[in-house]
């Protein structure tokens, strides 16, 4: 006896839905084998980053459980919600890890991650991301050169308001030839964020415990 329609498409289904839940499975399966192994390569990714602009000796806490949150805009100048990373040695702050954005860069935004010592001079900035001309603006990118430790050191203290500019501005910061909206981007954009550490120190550190993103 030849299957009726209604049987025939009641068996399609049922091995349409089999499969799917079978997919399923095999896609949860691989979701949940491979999720801690890409969670802790991303953490590994972070520190090494932090281990660039805060020395080892500066903390002896966890940075990525130490964490706040900091709202858009303002003077760091972020699009989106972030973190600023904070460390502790015995208990006591001593730095915190700021993601600030200089939107005026040559080709767009520019991020920087910056970390100010709780005195607030610079324990180092490194550029995250940013679309300047390769072999002209890109020299603000630590694997290009070394322009970008000349803020290691530098305070509010150190070097007045007027000073930070590039030196074509009057101010003191280098620049090289042919590229100087990019470094100019840069400076204002690593002033701010000394700014906003002046003004938000004690917040920073009172803030509750975010946990890492």
């Amino acid at each position: 006896m030849s299957e009726t329609p209604l049987k025939h498409t009641l068996t399609t289904t049922g091995i349409m839905i089999g499969f799917t839940v079978l997919g399923t499975l095999v896609l949860a399966s691989a979701f949940f084998a491979t999720r801690a192994p890409i969670e802790e390569s991303e953490r590994q990714a972070k520190l090494e980053l932090f281990q660039q602009v805060l020395p080892a000796a500066l903390h002896d806490n966890d940075l990525l459980k130490d964490a706040a949150i900091v709202a858009a805009g303002g003077e760091l100048g972020n699009r989106n919600e972030t973190l600023a990373y904070r460390a502790r040695l015995a208990g006591q702050p001593s730095a915190a890890i700021l993601e600030a954005t200089a939107p005026d860069g040559y080709s767009g935004d520019i991020k920087l991650l910056v970390a100010v010592r709780v005195d607030g001079s610079i324990a180092g900035v490194r550029v995250l991301a940013h679309k300047e001309t390769p072999g002209l603006g890109d020299y603000i990118d630590i694997t290009h050169g070394d322009w970008i430790k000349n803020f290691d050191g530098q305070s509010l203290a150190q070097t007045p308001d007027d000073g930070w500019r590039v030196k074509k501005d009057g101010g003191s910061f280098d620049y090289m030839a042919g590229a100087t909206i990019t470094p100019r981007a840069v400076v204002k954009a690593v002033h701010k964020a000394l700014k906003y550490f002046e003004g938000h120190r004690d917040e920073l550190f009172a803030a509750p415990a975010a946990g890492g993103k």
